[in-house]
């Protein structure tokens, strides 16, 4: 029979706010960085950082020509509504600039066949590079030219690279079935 003392209790649900979570997100985003004060410092004054990847993280590039002929618009609501849903949450963010998306992936992804050939439409980022990553408070087009699509669910949870390889499919069959339909009008 048990003491009474190794009875456990039952333990009280912890609610975790949005900023809980934005600072767990920021400290493991950071985790990837040369510097971590440099790297915050970046973020306050250009709204980017520059992060390592191939540890943590990696990324998948695709063209916002791509995604917006997926999604069927360009709306940022719209796309990232879109995104949220065919990649299951994994995060993403866009840089307006360049004009692409970049859904963050774990870095074995880039030993998968399909992410070893590079296309102008969508390649695998990773070990040996680094990318300008968005504060975690950049969330809306309003933030700047580069913000999140798509946010984190949570520190360390990344985009699935079988829902990423979908997306993109799914993404060239809309683009060439759009480049058809006015090719033939």
């Amino acid at each position: 029979m048990s003491h009474p003392s190794a009875i456990r209790q039952p333990v009280e649900p912890t609610i975790v706010t949005g900023g809980e979570r934005r600072l767990a997100f920021e400290h493991w985003l950071l985790a990837s960085a040369k510097d971590m004060s440099q790297a915050r410092e970046e973020w306050r004054t250009y709204g980017v950082a520059l992060l390592r990847l191939g540890v943590r993280l990696a990324a998948i590039r695709i063209s916002a020509h791509l995604v917006h002929a997926g999604a069927g618009t360009d709306d940022p609501d719209a796309v990232s509504a879109y995104l949220e849903r065919v990649l299951l949450g994994g995060p993403v963010f866009v840089d307006r600039e360049v004009q692409r998306y970049f859904a963050l992936v774990p870095p074995s992804t880039g030993r998968r066949r399909e992410w070893q050939l590079a296309r102008d439409d969508a390649e695998f980022i990773g070990p040996g590079h680094y990318l300008g990553v968005p504060s975690v408070d950049a969330t809306s087009p309003q933030d700047g030219r580069s913000f999140w699509s798509v946010e984190f669910e949570s520190a360390g949870a990344l985009a699935s690279p079988g829902a990423v390889k979908a997306l993109v499919d799914h993404c060239r069959l809309r683009a060439a079935q759009q480049a058809s339909a006015q090719g033939g009008s």
